[in-house]
């Protein structure tokens, strides 16, 4: 009951600061949950963030769910989701009404302007720290072969969402179709 509670708690705490969306909120549960918790690794993480991206949902409620349940299960995964929504539900609208009121006065749109650069930081974060990962993921500096590898297909992906305007799904699914074919043909990319 006392793990179940530290969950909860845990991501109260990371739901009340979760400020710039689900990307910007990353960042936040990765520290919860790798650094503060020690719950999992930051190779865990990054493999969590990439089943958060092909799961249909909230990244932040399905990252609370994927930990609550690597950490105790389905009462862990149920524990972490409450504590993921309760907070910004009740803030949410409290801050509605506070909008609401000024909205085009010159204060909030200040405020917004904040909050969108402290999101990008929190995004780049993110990005850096997945980078790591997806490069090295062993810690230790790729081979030419897999470093070429990996931005071919970051690359290709990229395009293909963003240029080709093609869902992230079908994309995602067919980079990890493409890495198996690559690691069982090619020895050096496994």
């Amino acid at each position: 009951m006392t793990l179940l509670i530290g969950i909860v708690l845990a991501f109260m705490r990371v739901s009340v600061i979760a400020f710039g969306g689900a990307y910007a909120a990353i960042p936040l549960v990765e520290n919860e949950a790798v650094a503060v918790q020690g719950w999992m690794t930051y190779e865990q993480f990054a493999d969590l963030v990439a089943l958060d991206e092909i799961t249909p949902g909230p990244i932040i409620i399905n990252s609370a769910t994927f930990v609550g349940m690597r950490v105790a299960g389905i009462p862990g995964a149920i524990a972490a989701t409450l504590g993921s929504i309760l907070i910004p539900c009740t803030l949410v609208m409290l801050l509605y009404r506070l909008y609401s009121r000024f909205k085009g006065s010159a204060m909030m749109d200040n405020v917004m302007v904040s909050l969108k650069c402290m999101a990008i930081a929190l995004i780049a974060s993110t990005l850096v720290r997945l980078a790591a990962a997806a490069f090295m993921p062993d810690g230790n500096l790729p081979s030419i072969t897999r470093g070429c590898y990996t931005i071919v297909v970051m690359g290709t992906a990229f395009f293909l969402i963003h240029n080709r305007q093609i869902s992230p799904l079908p994309v995602m699914l067919g980079c990890g179709l493409v890495n198996l074919v690559a690691c069982s043909l090619l020895p050096l990319m496994a």
